[in-house]
């Protein structure tokens, strides 16, 4: 497995006129979920994996941890650093790679994640500046740590700037997020911005009072989405883009971490059930 570029789109280049449809089909567009399908990974041959005793015995402790997750729990975490090169790359091979990336950026170094193909394993991998290793490991769960604690970490509230010339309607969503966050700290809200008239203008602007965050995912179910931290604490840009990358549907979601981007119970479970199946073929 290799590392991942996470596209960093700008805001004001997806959001203005031409980047939304303007006829009222989009008035009966659902809410896209991620659509999980499993794809078997290109496993090595039995008697390969039977010279590789450390990577049979971690891929059994890892079976373990994706039997023991339960909704409500935190990531569980097995190290890899400890493993031979060849042993690392077997796990990998038999890891695949799943839709959802992630990119948690910090002031020391940059952790890249990758969902493998059984949903809600996550291959982890942390490069410092000086692009030494920091991290090399797996979790299971619904979400990576890393990616919610990044999330919450940013400002508690939106900061306000003077508005510039054609800023029509993004006051007013400012205003809502604002009141969301701040008073209705442990609810969800979604703002659907593909069903206002909303400039590049309101964009920027908004773009600029929200500020940026630290994680930036990439989901690939339905086309593309593209899930961007704000530097308000819960607060995040999720755009979503069809098969030619056109931009089909423009929220701010106000949550932990945006559903999309998350791994259900019932993935976990059939992980679980996946990876035991795996186990089983290859002795």
């Amino acid at each position: 497995m290799h590392p991942f570029p996470i596209p960093v789109v700008g805001l004001t280049q997806t959001l203005g006129p031409g980047s939304q449809q303007e006829d009222e089909t989009l008035d009966y567009l659902p809410m896209p979920h991620a659509m999980r399908t499993f794809q078997t990974p290109i496993l090595p041959e039995p008697e390969d994996v039977r010279e590789h005793g450390e990577a049979r015995a971690w891929l059994g402790r890892l079976l373990d941890l994706a039997r023991k997750w339960r909704p409500g729990m935190g990531a569980l975490s097995l190290d890899m650093s400890g493993l031979s090169e060849a042993d690392r790359k077997l796990i990998d091979q038999v890891l695949g790679e799943g839709e959802v990336s992630a990119q948690v950026a910090g002031e020391s170094g940059t952790l890249a994640i990758q969902e493998s193909v059984f949903a809600g394993v996550w291959r982890l991998r942390g490069r410092d500046l000086e692009d030494n290793a920091f991290a090399d490991r797996v979790e299971v769960g619904d979400v990576p740590a890393a990616v919610g604690l990044a999330a919450r970490a940013g400002q508690a509230a939106p900061k306000p700037r003077p508005t510039t010339p054609g800023v029509i309607n993004a006051p007013a969503l400012l205003a809502e997020v604002t009141e969301r966050v701040t008073g209705h700290a442990a609810e969800s809200h979604i703002l659907n911005l593909s069903l206002l008239p909303f400039g590049p203008e309101d964009a920027t602007w908004l773009d600029q009072c929200l500020g940026r965050g630290r994680v930036t995912l990439l989901s690939r179910g339905y086309g593309n989405c593209r899930i961007t931290a704000t530097g308000v604490a819960r607060v995040w840009w999720v755009q979503y883009f069809n098969s030619q990358d056109a931009l089909i549907l423009n929220t701010l979601e106000i949550v932990d971490v945006p559903e999309v981007a998350r791994a259900a119970a019932e993935d976990l479970e059939d992980s679980a059930e996946r990876l035991a199946e795996v186990l089983e073929w290859i002795g």
